[in-house]
């Protein structure tokens, strides 16, 4: 952050001040200091912001595509006339290849989030 000055001309550094006072208890009914900690009554961190943040993630979007995915598998009944033989990279275009390397990609992702969950669950 830059330097301000104020109306009587004296220059403010917002960024050290930000530093100094992070652990300082917010004004409000919320119990959290500057960061966004959750903290007791001693000023004490409960729960980091960072925390917070991920399980909030992980809540909406890590978990999102996973159901989704559990949902389509559980309704869809899979029978040998539904699989579709997989296509040769040959026969695709450019674009359709990176969109193929892309999705096995996703696929990787996806279960590396199920992993998560499972952990974080236990």
């Amino acid at each position: 952050m830059a330097n301000h000055r104020s109306a009587m001309g004296k220059t403010v550094d917002m960024s050290s001040l930000i530093a100094k006072h992070e652990n300082t208890r917010a004004v409000g009914n919320m119990k959290v200091n500057a960061r966004g900690d959750t903290i007791d009554a001693f000023g004490r961190v409960i729960q980091p912001v960072t925390e917070k943040v991920n399980q909030a993630y992980s809540n909406t979007v890590g978990t999102r595509s996973a159901q989704q995915m559990r949902k389509s598998a559980q309704h869809q009944s899979i029978t040998p006339d539904l699989i579709q033989p997989p296509m040769e990279l040959e026969d695709l275009t450019p674009m359709e290849r990176e969109l193929e390397e892309s999705f096995e990609d996703d696929i990787e992702v996806e279960k590396i989030k199920a992993e998560e969950v499972k952990k974080g669950k236990k």
